[in-house]
This record gives C-alpha cells, structure tokens and sequence, in this order.
C-alpha cells in the first residue's frame, strides 16, 4: 500500500450556469503512486513528482 505523502488540498471552486447560481464544485489534486529512491511506494501530486526530477536532474 502506497503512504500518502502529499499536503496538497483539494481547490474549491463555484460553478456558474448561465442564471449565475453558484455551486460548489472541488477539483482534486492529481495524485499518483511514485517510487523514492530506497523503492518505497508514495502518493505525491504529479507537480511534486516533476520537481523531484528536476532537482535530481539540477544535482
């Protein structure tokens, strides 16, 4: 089972339809299973996955 690593939240949002009622809507993050490096399963937003290249690639 992958440990949820991730401190992102999900964003709320109003909907609009065209008589401007308003309607709360949530957009979750977009988590997905990554491997670290001593093989471990991790949920980490897809944003945080990219920095980690980056930085590894930086480094």
């Amino acid at each position: 089972m992958a440990k949820n690593v991730s401190n992102r939240k999900a964003n709320v949002k109003n909907k609009r339809s065209h008589a401007l009622n308003a309607t709360k809507t949530k957009q979750n993050t977009n988590l997905q299973i990554h491997r670290n490096e001593s093989g471990k399963k991790e949920r980490l937003s897809v944003r945080e996955i990219r920095n980690e290249k980056k930085k590894e690639k930086a480094a």
